[in-house]
């Protein structure tokens, strides 16, 4: 099952995203620049192979719900996040403020 739903912040609206896979739910929050993911994101692809790509993007691990995503402190992220102030440690939804 995918679920889709607006998750609506002062400063815009992001999408959530949540798909139920066997065994495991993949988990994102998206904007129009960038987003935040559960502990399937291969942050370090992002930069090295995809590098060129600029991804802003968050792993935050541990998460088993889109709440849960955006309370809890992201445990890596991209360059190219890390250039804009988004850090290692930084709640989720602060993050995706940032990015909106």
């Amino acid at each position: 099952m995918v679920e889709v739903q607006p998750i609506h912040f002062p400063e815009g609206t992001a999408i959530a995203v949540s798909v139920q896979l066997p065994k495991t739910t993949l988990l994102a929050v998206t904007t129009d620049r960038g987003y935040i993911m559960c502990g399937a994101l291969d942050v370090g692809l992002l930069n090295e192979r995809l590098a060129k790509r600029e991804i802003i993007a968050g792993r935050a691990v541990g998460v088993k719900t889109i709440q849960e995503l955006l309370d809890a402190p992201l445990e890596s992220v991209t360059i190219t996040a890390e250039n804009m102030g988004i850090t290692a440690g930084m709640i989720g939804k602060d993050a995706i403020v940032k990015m909106l």
